[in-house]
């Protein structure tokens, strides 16, 4: 089993940053993958970013060159640093993580105002 705890979501201006922090307990060992998904009011949950084991990353187009993810192995923490963040950005944003099935964060709020 595997627990996922994030941060670092609020209310911010339009071109302001955040970074939110997603840590994960339990049975770690074998991470193929961690992720950020958003669903905004109304819309679909989408990937936003993507790591994997490989060290590989992999955006969403509308995030690139904005949002970095990152992962600290020490900490078993992944990293979504939003920059430049626009209105559009508003959604709750989940953590997600691989073993051999998807495990998921409760969520945390990201709100960008105009």
């Amino acid at each position: 089993q595997v627990h996922l705890v994030e941060s670092g979501g609020g209310l911010v201006q339009a071109g302001d940053s955040l970074r939110l922090s997603c840590t994960a307990s339990g049975s770690i060992r074998n991470i193929n993958a961690m992720a950020w998904h958003r669903q905004a009011p109304g819309k679909e949950r989408e990937l936003v970013a993507l790591w994997t084991r490989t060290g590989s990353t992999n955006y969403a187009d509308s995030v690139k060159g904005r949002f970095t993810i990152s992962r600290d192995n020490a900490k078993n923490t992944v990293y979504l640093q939003m920059n430049s963040l626009k209105p559009e950005d508003t959604a709750v944003y989940y953590c997600r993580a691989t073993i051999l099935r998807n495990y998921w964060g409760q969520g945390t709020q990201v709100t960008v105002s105009s």
